[in-house]
């Protein structure tokens, strides 16, 4: 169950990624658009770059969260009980890992809010 749970944090933490470097492609993308105005594709870009880049800093602490548990895994007798390997995820501080409620969710659909990890 932690490897299947492990999986799914490490498929979020890469749909987080590609969104962020998507964010930075698109301002890349109006920077280079001929039809706008210099200095209004310049603020316009920077905002999509800041924005993207505020989730590099919770990119960070997932993967952080992540292999602090792992690290407790491997530390573990093979048959340790599941409810071990939930109390190491229950232990971290990074909530949409350590809550199961929130594990995956930002991989769900999209309630109309702005994702800002």
């Amino acid at each position: 169950m932690s490897l299947q749970k492990l999986a799914r944090e490490l498929d979020e933490t890469a749909r987080q990624t590609a969104a962020m470097v998507e964010g930075i492609t698109y301002a890349l993308e109006v920077l280079a658009d001929k039809s706008l105005n210099g200095a209004a594709a310049k603020k316009e870009a920077v905002a999509i770059i800041v924005n993207a880049l505020q989730g590099q800093d919770r990119i960070e602490q997932r993967c952080q969260n992540m292999a602090l548990a792992v690290r407790q895994f491997a530390l573990l007798p093979p048959t340790a009980p599941d409810s071990v390997y939930d109390e190491i995820w229950s232990s971290l501080v990074l909530d949409e890992l350590r809550v199961p409620a929130l594990s995956g969710v930002a991989a769900m659909p999209s309630h109309g809010d702005v994702d800002l990890f």
